[in-house]
């Protein structure tokens, strides 16, 4: 398996261009923190980018429902993807084999060309510096034909019982038994993020609107916080499963099933050679349980 290592002063990063261009390690040089879900052999063997630390959303992030969607030219047939969903999902890029275009000591740039659903060119730009990873994504549409876009990042971290989450948002859309948004609302109090605040007990699979992409999440038990900021994002997707130990924050462009949403919000509609980019910065910083504000 090709594994690449980044390094900057403070971290390394490990990616996995041959398991859909996915992150498996963000690590504390000094220590070995994980920074993200720690992704051990097993996991890394499983092939599956859901073992790993993170993974690219291209062309579309979450479920689709109805079996496609419609686009300028006719109808676009879409078949379930993975073995633990009924739904078309997270697009076709994490499933497919990047390319290397260019790697140094602290970067990386890795590249699909993909032929499913449609064609398209993915990439990916990793960067290490003091402490801070960012990532560029971007997809350019290649096909004769015009499609909908959409992009997303998908983060694992680690959840514990003092783990804390500020990420402010204006609504929230509710969802049904398939995890497909049904109206939207305003936060309930144990979902609203404005401040720091204890990831709710109870399982959450939803989708946030109105955000300026700004994500703080304090691990004080693993000494150390994220100062996060994304780019090309007014949503993101928080997954709190019961009984496990991660959780995930996911900035993207739309929400979920926004192919059948009216007005298809944050979706684009790209002619052939049109992009569109997203971003994302992970700030690392030691974090005391004790320090002023915690």
């Amino acid at each position: 398996m090709n594994l690449l290592e980044l390094e900057d002063d403070l971290t390394r990063l490990t990616l996995a261009p041959d398991i859909g261009a996915s992150i498996v390690n963000w690590t504390v040089r000094s220590s070995g923190q994980p920074l993200l879900r720690h992704a051990d052999e097993h996991a890394l063997n499983t092939g599956l980018p859901g073992k790993l630390g993170c993974f690219p959303l291209i062309p579309w992030s979450n479920r689709i429902a109805e079996g496609g969607f419609d686009c300028p030219d006719g109808w676009l047939a879409l078949a379930p993807n993975s073995l633990t969903d009924p739904l078309p999902i997270h697009g076709s890029a994490w499933q497919q084999s990047w390319e290397v275009v260019s790697r140094s000591e602290n970067e990386v740039v890795l590249q699909l060309d993909s032929t499913t659903p449609f064609a398209y060119r993915a990439r990916q730009r990793f960067h290490l510096n003091a402490g801070k990873m960012s990532i560029e994504l971007s997809v350019t549409h290649l096909a004769e034909h015009a499609a909908w876009h959409g992009l997303g990042l998908h983060p694992y971290l680690p959840r514990t019982a003092n783990t804390r989450l500020q990420a402010a948002a204006r609504e929230v859309w509710l969802c049904n038994e398939k995890k497909l948004p049904t109206q939207l609302s305003a936060l309930p109090l144990e979902w609203d993020f404005q401040q720091l605040q204890p990831l709710p007990e109870s399982l959450v699979d939803n989708g946030f609107c109105e955000w300026n992409g700004h994500c703080l999440i304090r691990q004080p038990d693993l000494g150390y916080e994220l100062d996060c900021q994304a780019s090309g994002s007014d949503y993101y997707l928080l997954y709190c499963p019961v009984g496990l130990e991660f959780f995930c924050i996911e900035p993207v462009s739309h929400p979920v099933n926004a192919h059948h949403l009216p007005g298809r919000p944050g979706l684009r509609l790209l002619e052939q050679g049109q992009a569109i980019e997203l971003g994302l910065t992970l700030q690392y910083r030691p974090f005391q349980a004790d320090a002023p504000n915690s």
